[in-house]
């Protein structure tokens, strides 16, 4: 291992060990928000340790400061050169990284619960990276007295979102005058739903206002986190072999988010309902393009849209087959439309 991956990466051990010291420890005083940090801080470090090995850099040119954790995250997932994330192992730091910022600059409340089964992801993942990247085992590396995060088995992720949905519903019964401890616990739900999203940005006051006010109306917790609904838990082993995975339901699909997006990740899932994804017909269309039926037509054709994944998909609802455009088809259009007018589209075809 070259001598700065080497360094970096123990720094990566000695930041992890502590947010497993502080996760064990029997005193609550700054508990979550140290586990949360520490954690964060020990995944920045293997993530530059891991890029400094397999031969990529982590400063720009000129820069007098090294890449940031999202700048390492994507360097992981999207250099070919020495791609060693997943897609799910991109949301899981994602969720992390989010949950940390709320941690590092404002407030958090996390039920026990919430908080180990992040822990117990970051910790598999850590132990993931490691052997992928370094062929080390991570027990070797962690002292002898160390504690695995927990014995105890986490819900189902289905489980759990509902048991805190209904904790958070009574805080926010009238008259129970808690609504400051039901806004952080939704703040920590509404982070983890953004960071799958792919959007960096913590909720806002009033996003979380709009959000409890829809909790108090949903049937199901999927409508109000409709992301995280997509994803569940793999579990393997138990005690100090645990390994707790999050990952994503088989279909749903990931899609890289442009480098350089202001306030967003790096993967982001790209949609859970598809027909509001893909939320027009072809008159729909047309009216919001200010053609006629059939000029849509031809510029569909002319332009490529249904070659285009994000633009067009065949769906069916029960057994009726529906053609259906996303938003983006009109951006794609209109765009095609300034090198080529509509009349010369319609004469060609």
């Amino acid at each position: 291992m070259r001598k700065e991956a080497k360094h970096l990466y123990q720094k990566a051990i000695d930041s992890l060990t502590l947010s497993i010291e502080l996760f064990n420890r029997p005193n609550d005083c700054g508990r979550i928000h140290g586990v949360l940090i520490f954690m964060d801080h020990s995944f920045e470090m293997l993530l530059k340790a891991s890029i400094i090995h397999k031969g990529g850099k982590i400063k720009e040119k000129g820069a007098k400061e090294t890449i940031g954790f999202s700048a390492c995250v994507r360097k992981g997932f999207s250099d070919n050169t020495i791609k060693f994330l997943s897609e799910t192992d991109v949301l899981t730091l994602q969720t992390i990284n989010g949950l940390r910022d709320a941690a590092q600059h404002y407030t958090l409340e996390m039920s026990e619960q919430y908080l180990y089964f992040q822990a117990q992801a970051g910790l598999t993942l850590f132990r993931d990276i490691a052997k992928k990247v370094f062929n080390i085992d991570l027990k070797t590396q962690l002292p002898v007295r160390v504690l695995p995060l927990s014995t105890t088995p986490p819900l189902d992720i289905h489980a759990f979102f509902s048991t805190e949905v209904l904790e958070i519903k009574k805080l926010l019964a009238p008259k129970s005058r808690k609504k400051l401890e039901a806004t952080e616990k939704l703040r920590a739900l509404a982070i983890m739903e953004n960071a799958i999203q792919g959007n960096e940005s913590q909720p806002s006051d009033t996003e979380l206002k709009a959000l409890a006010k829809r909790l108090s109306k949903a049937t199901n917790w999927g409508q109000l986190f409709p992301s995280v609904s997509t994803l569940s838990f793999t579990q393997n082993g138990y005690g100090p072999s645990l390994d707790l995975r999050i990952t994503k339901s088989e279909g749903v699909p990931v899609t890289v988010v442009p480098e350089g997006t202001p306030g967003a990740g790096v993967v982001a899932i790209k949609r859970v309902n598809e027909l509001d994804f893909y939320n027009l017909g072809r008159d729909q269309l047309a009216k919001k393009l200010g053609l006629t039926g059939p000029k849509t037509t031809a510029a569909v054709k002319h332009f490529g849209i249904k070659e285009d994944p994000e633009c067009f998909k065949h769906l069916k609802v029960g057994n009726v087959p529906f053609d259906r455009y996303s938003q983006k088809a009109i951006e794609k259009i209109n765009e095609g439309l300034k090198t080529k007018t509509i009349e010369e589209v319609w004469n060609e075809r």
